[in-house]
């Protein structure tokens, strides 16, 4: 008979395989020794078929027993009676130390009293040249229930492994931690305190940093589990594994309750016992004649939190000052500072007590804080030193942006430059015109333009217009403008009134006499939405903003309420007409808006408004809210 290819993947040949004739290109194959039935050609006879190992290679065979019964051992069945002896056997490749694979099918070929071969196909290897063999997962009993279960090492299942070993023995199930009502901070033994929100990752973490003995077991999972807020209980479901009997692995999930003590930190309790128990301030001030610089500080500080750890806050007449009780807290302030808008400051120190015999000395610092008077929007004429080092700009220019650099634009050239607080100290020129003496002009015609740059991310125009102030539509003006992109004719833009404006700078008369054809009669600054908003004055905004709980101080300085109002409005609108303004600001939906009845849909139209997807939703977590909203319930009851 001729060598035939069996399938070798299970202990049963595979009825698919069998029959099919050896080719070249099939190799011997290695497997363990496998004993089964062999169905002949045709399915009519079969034969018991036994594997032996020749140095690795299995040669699978039978014969003598032609009867085709199953188990027969007449005759050499069950074994291949190879010819010559040992040494002839090793000279064709058959040896258990190193076989020839190659020799030893070329044997297996030439052997006429052998019934059948175990062959290799080429086909059925992976990348690695290695046969994949597929292996089903018994099931073994449970020693202590008898329920089939896959094997592990306890030989145990679930349940009964639970009942046997419990991981979580030893690990803290109850713990006591401190919370600050005042400032919503929480104690990390020994004296550091926290500031997280309720449910917060930081929270979470916090719960686990304080458990002891978690070092023993290996943590899997953590989440909370819902409590009512003002219970003064956490509970948190963390899931453990441990290695348990005979190597096995174990995982467990179990509760832990935290017990929500108050207890105020060392710096509202000294707030607590007198507000004015500070040890540093820092006092804020820009000298200018109006408030806008601090109302966009102000929603910078909200959204980086940068004076959470202030324990007084206080407005002035032209400024803000905060009251921090630690030296490191008020530094910390004053870097953000830095960071935001271009400051410079001067520190000093007072004593207050000391000890003689301690040599323990107890100061009061105060930091003397300035902001630079260029706002954005101004006007400012540079000085020669400075144009010059910044490539001849101007020296006519307009402020457009103020962050940790002052961007300066020459409105004629489209030409930029950025100062840094360095520069702008070491030279400390101030605005010719700014936004308070913004004039309303009519826009009669626009050329088409003749230049574009982008600066910031603001797009500009260069145009020549054709204008006339409010004032006097008699006198037309022909100026040159950055705003050549948006102006039409019938618009309503504001600029400086250079023409007729009595200019009480330096730098500017020095400029006028220089120039040979004088300095331009107007600069426009913005496009006016006067007549859009006087339309939409029905509809009410659907957005608002937060604020620093500040005291007011009219001890230093009266502080008039009507013009910060006016002032504070002026802020907004600048928020809806200028979107990268508001990019570094977060606005929030108004949950108490309703969209007014008597206002049209057509009212407004024209004028900038803030995207409802740049707003946020107001969520507040606090404790004390949620008692008011409940107390307030129950009156509505």
């Amino acid at each position: 008979m001729t060598a035939r290819l069996v399938s070798i993947a299970a202990n049963k040949p595979s009825p698919e395989k069998i029959g099919k004739k050896a080719e070249p290109g099939m190799e011997v194959v290695g497997t363990s020794s496998i004993s089964g039935i062999l169905i002949g050609e045709g399915g009519k006879r079969s034969k018991k078929v036994t594997a032996i190992d020749l140095g690795g290679i299995w040669v699978m065979g039978g014969g003598g027993n032609e009867s085709g019964r199953s188990g027969g051992s007449g005759g050499s069945g069950g074994r291949v009676k190879l010819d010559g002896s040992r040494k002839k056997r090793q000279r064709k490749g058959f040896t258990k130390k190193k076989p020839s694979p190659s020799l030893l099918r070329d044997a297996a070929f030439a052997f006429s009293n052998s019934d059948i071969i175990l062959l290799r196909d080429m086909s059925v290897m992976d990348e690695s040249g290695m046969f994949n063999v597929q292996q089903t997962i018994g099931s073994v009993l449970c020693c202590k229930c008898g329920v089939p279960m896959a094997p592990n090492a306890a030989n145990m299942c679930v349940n009964c492994l639970r009942s046997e070993v419990d991981i979580t023995e030893g690990l803290q199930k109850s713990i006591q931690i401190f919370y600050c009502p005042e400032c919503t901070c929480y104690l990390q033994p020994p004296k550091t305190w926290i500031k997280c929100q309720w449910e917060s990752k930081e929270l979470l973490t916090f719960c686990i940093k304080r458990l002891k003995n978690l070092n023993k077991v290996k943590l899997k999972n953590a989440e909370f589990v819902w409590t009512e807020p003002h219970s003064k209980r956490i509970k948190v479901k963390l899931t453990v594994q441990a290695e348990v009997l005979n190597g096995a692995v174990l995982e467990q999930s179990y509760p832990v309750e935290y017990t929500v003590r108050d207890n105020l930190c060392e710096s509202c309790s000294r707030f607590q016992a007198n507000p004015d128990q500070w040890v540093a301030s820092v006092q804020l001030r820009q000298h200018v004649s109006h408030r806008r610089t601090f109302f966009y500080l102000e929603q910078l500080i909200l959204r980086h939190d940068a004076a959470s750890r202030a324990i007084r806050i206080q407005q002035v007449d032209q400024g803000i000052d905060f009251f921090f009780g630690n030296k490191s807290h008020a530094n910390s302030f004053v870097e953000f500072l830095r960071k935001v808008v271009p400051i410079e400051y001067r520190q000093d120190q007072q004593l207050v007590s000391h000890d003689v015999k301690s040599s323990l000395y107890n100061y009061k610092y105060t930091y003397s804080v300035k902001i630079c008077p260029v706002c954005r929007e101004d006007l400012v004429c540079l000085p020669s030193k400075v144009a010059s080092g910044l490539g001849n700009l101007g020296p006519l220019v307009v402020c457009t942006k103020v962050s940790d650099n002052i961007t300066l634009l020459d409105p004629r050239t489209l030409r930029c430059a950025f100062l840094d607080a360095r520069q702008y100290w070491r030279s400390g020129f101030r605005s010719a015109l700014t936004s308070r003496q913004l004039v309303k002009y009519f826009v009669f015609d626009v050329e088409p333009p003749v230049g574009e740059a982008t600066v910031g991310g603001q797009k500009y125009a260069l145009s020549y217009v054709q204008i006339a102030r409010e004032s006097d539509i008699g006198k037309m003006f022909y100026v040159q403008t950055h705003l050549g992109h948006i102006l039409k004719p019938g618009d309503q833009a504001l600029g400086y009134d250079i023409y007729g404006a009595n200019v009480n700078d330096n730098e500017m008369e020095k400029y006028r006499l220089s120039v040979k054809n004088g300095l331009p009669e107007a600069i426009l600054i913005k496009k006016c939405y006067e007549e859009q908003r006087e339309r939409k004055q029905k509809k009410s905004r659907n957005w608002k903003l937060k604020s620093l709980p500040m005291e007011m101080d009219d001890s230093r300085g009266r502080v008039d309420p009507e013009k910060t109002d006016k002032e504070y409005e002026e802020f907004l609108r600048d928020l809806e007409e200028n979107p990268e303004l508001r990019f570094n600001i977060s606005l929030y939906r108004d949950k108490d808006y309703q969209a007014s009845e008597t206002a049209s849909m057509t009212d407004g139209e024209g004028a900038p408004s803030v995207p409802i997807e740049e707003l946020l939703a107001d969520l507040d977590l606090s404790f004390e809210e949620e008692d008011d909203d409940d107390e307030d319930d129950m009156a509505a009851e």
